[in-house]
């Protein structure tokens, strides 16, 4: 069945803080491709479904351009009309634009470049740790850990002080909230690109070893472009992985058999991360396309014009590609997962994110063995207002 149902719109409200919206769910069960409502009354498609997902991600005729997009919920950050993309911000372009900016970035990187800051990851990761252990428990994990870790490699890798991080960070929480108002969004993006162009000006003047400093050194990009890259990158560097370790780390204390695993057994690290990434599944909206032309997609006539929004987290639970996806297991091999996306747009940064937690996750769980929540499951505040998923707070002891 793909016909229209009244009322069949996306929701992000999960009934269990580690599951997906059961009723998206469901639509799974019935049918990987369904028709959907968007807020702006469009009558577009939703995917529930892991190879409707992949097929829709990796087809040239699926744009995620903004003024082509259709808002799924009604929020200000999915607003796609109202978004006017700065220049740089490559993820809501496509080729060639999109091919010009990712292979001027594609370089840096590369596993082989992540094995490189493998080492200083590692002093990070044991530098919070230390401060963790003098201050003694409670803290919340994700001031204390969860997010300083991704910020202050970030801030390193692209040449960003990470004493302004404050800022950065206020911005960013801003931009994702799904309860901005545009003109609050709006001042909070204009706010950090305002940051970015004044930081671009201070490395054309005193060039540095880092990754902005090279993009500026190697002059083919303009400063409202270097900004536009610098906000990409900052952003999603610090936001996503921070939202994984938190609520990974949350999920795994209230399985202690998988976090006995991922404590005690180096060769289930790299593993565990994957599955992690799958059964949790931060980005809980989209992504959404948008038909340029015609596309046959399963035997379904997707008109041009046609918004397609990608139910992610249900698609990475699809029974079909994952053996018992309904269940959490670390020791499980898993490959092909859709947490990073899938072609030309795949997450450009996923070998640093998997770098983070293959170290992260192990450290924290052996540093502190007797790791467990301070406050009961349930009031670990979630973050379904915001357009990454993932707590707000995570209060741990031992």
């Amino acid at each position: 069945m793909t016909e229209a149902i009244p009322g069949l719109t996306y929701t992000t409200a999960r009934e269990r803080p580690f599951d997906p919206p059961d009723e998206l769910t469901r639509v799974r069960e019935e049918t990987p491709l369904h028709r959907m409502i968007y807020a702006d009354d469009h009558e577009g498609w939703l995917v529930t479904g892991y190879a409707l997902a992949r097929a829709v991600l990796a087809h040239p005729s699926f744009s995620t351009r903004p003024e082509l997009l259709h808002p799924p919920i009604q929020n200000r950050l999915i607003k796609m009309k109202e978004f006017t993309t700065p220049p740089g911000f490559f993820i809501r372009m496509d080729p060639p634009d999109h091919t010009r900016f990712r292979k001027l970035l594609t370089g840096q990187f590369t596993v082989r470049r992540m094995k490189q800051l493998e080492p200083r990851i590692e002093q990070i990761t044991n530098d919070r740790l230390d401060a963790m252990e003098r201050q003694g428990g409670p803290v919340d994990l994700v001031q204390a850990f969860a997010m300083p870790i991704p910020s202050l490699v970030i801030c390193e890798l692209l040449g960003v002080p990470y004493d302004d991080r404050e800022r950065f960070q206020r911005d960013s929480a801003v931009m994702l909230s799904l309860r901005s108002t545009p003109e609050q969004a709006k001042a909070a993006m204009d706010d950090l690109l305002g940051y970015l162009r004044d930081l671009v000006r201070r490395k054309r003047a005193e060039p540095s070893d880092d990754l902005l400093g090279g993009l500026v050194a190697g002059g083919e990009l303009n400063d409202e472009e270097l900004a536009g890259v610098g906000l990409l990158l900052l952003v999603a560097g610090h936001e996503t992985t921070a939202n994984m370790l938190g609520l990974g780390t949350f999920a795994l204390l209230t399985n202690p058999k998988q976090l006995a695993a991922v404590r005690d057994d180096p060769a289930v690290v790299e593993g565990a991360v994957e599955e992690l990434l799958r059964y949790l599944t931060i980005i809980h909206i989209g992504p959404v396309r948008t038909a340029v032309e015609d596309v046959d997609l399963g035997g379904h006539l997707i008109k041009a014009g046609e918004a397609v929004t990608i139910a992610a987290a249900v698609a990475n639970r699809d029974p079909e590609r994952f053996g018992e996806a309904e269940t959490l297991d670390v020791s499980r091999p898993v490959h092909g997962h859709l947490t990073f996306g899938h072609g030309v747009h795949q997450c450009l940064g996923q070998q640093l994110a998997r770098a983070e937690m293959r170290i992260a996750y192990p450290a924290l769980l052996r540093r502190f063995p007797g790791l467990r929540l301070a406050v009961p499951a349930e009031d670990v505040p979630m973050r379904s207002d915001m357009a990454i998923y993932g707590v707000h707070r995570l209060p741990v002891t031992w």
